[in-house]
């Protein structure tokens, strides 16, 4: 008997991926090197990985009509992936994020009867535990393993869920350290300059426009702390310009690759999330680029932050003075940059442990048939 295992990635967003965001660009690095993915079923993008057999998702009017009517959801996906299906093959089968795929992806091995060949893998980069959507079995026990990022966010998972998941892993998010990297002092100086920054300390807030997020505490918290520090900057990435603010520059959206030069010519990374964070991608982005990290105490970000010896840890995200004595602690030269490994959540290190499950899975399934 063909005892091949094959790895299939099923993706809602073509692959490559055009966009910025943070699951496609950790995928775009892996497949780049030395990777385990043998298949994609994905709609089809601009171009193609070489080494990749894809299955492309064709949405036609007909799975509107099964989305709307029948309530069958994922059937294009399920067409295509049914075009890789092989006898005497058995597979891994990778989803990223999307909830709504698991349940109707189950169904689908049952009704080919080919579920006992099939490992499902669904890697969640929130925190919490799906608990509130549907029931836990939809989801859970459809599931042969859960890779989550972060230990704090298994254990939310095990004191939280009321069924026995077989199995959880744990791999961090990872960023391209050579990409976002420490400059020396005399690089970050010129840098100030270039950008307009001069001797001024640089603040800064890097995120999606959402309540969330907590850009309306900090900037709140900022008027009251610009009215003691004049020779302070707060720039802001990634929203819509705001009305004219004493101190604070708004950057709007500006391009991935520009990223580095502003973390690089900043001081301290603001991170004032208010809610539980899966990671905090932007945070290991500042911390390799030079910067002391101010961070909310939620979700994975105490772990990322490893409890504050990496950066200081807002108990109290909601408090405006605990804001402002975290940066004023800064501003008077009591919090130092930390030190830490330089392949400290490096993509590197996230390739092999991506390689390791992967390997680990396999290896399962060859059990499973034993």
């Amino acid at each position: 008997m063909d005892n091949t295992i094959k790895v299939i990635l099923i993706s809602q967003a073509p692959l490559p991926f055009s966009k910025i965001g943070s699951w496609t660009t950790l995928y775009k690095n892996y497949l780049e090197g030395k990777h385990k993915i043998d298949c994609i079923v994905c709609p089809k993008p601009e171009n193609s990985y070489k080494t990749i057999q894809y299955s492309f998702v064709n949405f036609t009017f007909w799975h509107k009509l099964q989305r709307k009517f029948l309530k069958k959801k994922n059937q294009e996906y399920f067409q295509a992936l049914n075009k890789l299906i092989l006898p005497n093959e058995k597979y891994i089968i990778q989803i990223v994020d999307n909830y709504g795929m698991v349940k109707p992806l189950k169904n689908y091995l049952v009704s080919k009867g080919i579920e006992d060949r099939c490992y499902i893998q669904f890697f969640y980069h929130g925190y919490l535990p799906y608990t509130k959507k549907d029931s836990q079995e939809d989801f859970y026990e459809a599931l042969d393993e859960m890779v989550l990022l972060t230990h704090d966010s298994y254990t939310a998972h095990k004191n939280q869920l009321t069924i026995v998941l077989g199995s959880f892993s744990v791999l961090h998010n990872a960023i391209d350290t050579q990409k976002f990297s420490k400059v020396s002092e005399l690089e970050k100086t010129a840098l100030k300059t270039q950008l307009g920054f001069n001797d001024k300390k640089v603040f800064i807030w890097c995120s999606q426009d959402r309540p969330k997020k907590g850009l309306n505490l900090i900037l709140n918290v900022w008027k009251e702390i610009y009215g003691l520090h004049k020779n302070i900057i707060l720039v802001v990435i990634g929203c819509d310009p705001r009305e004219a603010t004493e101190g604070v520059l708004f950057l709007g959206r500006i391009p991935n690759d520009e990223l580095p030069k502003y973390y690089q010519a900043s001081d301290c990374y603001l991170f004032p999330t208010l809610c539980e964070e899966g990671f905090g991608l932007s945070l290991t982005e500042a911390l390799h680029c030079g910067n002391y990290c101010i961070a909310s105490a939620l979700g994975g970000v105490p772990e990322v932050l490893q409890y504050g010896k990496l950066g200081k840890l807002i108990k109290n995200p909601h408090s405006v003075s605990e804001w402002k004595t975290a940066i004023n602690e800064f501003l008077d030269g009591n919090l130092e940059s930390p030190k830490f490994p330089a392949d400290l959540y490096a993509m590197e290190n996230w390739k092999e442990g991506m390689n390791e499950i992967i390997e680990k899975a396999k290896n399962k399934l060859r059990n499973k048939e034993n």
